[in-house]
């Protein structure tokens, strides 16, 4: 079966970044030109999906927005023979059909996804978090979906991640396929360190079956009083294999302060018109 539909929560407060996200979306933070969570729907987008699910909250509004038709703007841009930007803009509310539900109190990922229900009908659908933006000419969503489409079973993004981090992460332990595929065995929610089945980490993106709605519903809550997701695929895996897959490309977690300077330097190294002026900026820092 097809995966046409993903959604993408962004409930999140995004704390991280105060103040600046005291008025905007941390959804909506600049990589130079283009906020991240345009860098989300485009791997959507590039992986197959043509409905997308935003699980929203409060103060998400621009988020809705920025996918929206702009018909002062527009009307400015072509008044001023601006055709470039104009083309920009109105591809931007035509890239994809896009839903929105709110999630009225933030009670955790398997919550949000939850709240999608009703639209996914019964089918399998991906999951991206709104946070992570991750280069690869195969985009990892799509790595994710050929890999279900193999195997017909729910499928999770993993990577290896510093010892010292295994508390930001879920992580697993899994039984190896080949050099980056796992069947899953277990997935622990945030262990410390002494604690971790492993080091490799699931991130920011899935794609499951159906039934992960069922067993979000009989999760309980868990770290942080909120529902887990972690849980749900706990309870997933004893009905049906789940697999956890190592994909290529790069990954800027752009939640955190650091991961998200270093993917706009990475991104204006990128960029032809840029690359030369920020390179050269860059040799006066010998440190």
């Amino acid at each position: 079966m097809e995966i046409k539909k993903a959604v993408i929560p962004v409930a999140g407060l995004g704390t991280r970044f105060l103040p600046a996200t005291k008025s905007m979306p941390k959804e909506m933070l600049p990589i130079i030109d283009k906020p991240v969570i345009h860098h989300v729907v485009e791997e959507a987008i590039e992986s197959g999906i043509d409905d997308i699910i935003f699980i929203t909250g409060r103060s998400k509004r621009s988020i809705e927005d920025y996918f929206d038709d702009a018909p002062e703007l527009e009307m400015h841009l072509k008044e001023k023979n601006k055709d470039n930007l104009l083309k920009i803009v109105q591809d931007i509310s035509s890239m994809v059909d896009i839903h929105y539900i709110r999630q009225k109190e933030p009670r955790g990922l398997g919550d949000a996804i939850l709240t999608a229900e009703k639209h996914i009908n019964d089918e399998p659908f991906a999951v991206l978090l709104g946070d992570d933006i991750i280069v690869n000419k195969t985009p990892c969503t799509k790595q994710l979906i050929n890999n279900f489409k193999k195997y017909g079973r729910s499928t999770i993004a993993v990577e290896e991640v510093p010892m010292e981090k295994t508390g930001s992460y879920g992580i697993i332990q899994g039984k190896p396929m080949d050099e980056s595929l796992y069947l899953l065995e277990d997935i622990v929610e945030k262990p410390e360190p002494e604690n971790a089945p492993s080091n490799i980490g699931a991130i920011g993106r899935y794609v499951f079956t159906p039934e992960i709605l069922d067993c979000i519903k009989k999760t309980t809550t868990g770290i942080g009083g909120e529902i887990q997701l972690t849980d749900g695929i706990r309870l997933l895996k004893e009905e049906q294999q789940i697999y956890a897959y190592k994909f290529t490309g790069e990954r800027y977690d752009t939640g955190d302060k650091v991961e998200y300077v270093k993917a706009i330097i990475d991104f204006a190294l990128a960029n032809e018109d840029m690359k030369g002026q920020i390179k050269d900026h860059l040799k006066g820092f010998c440190i």
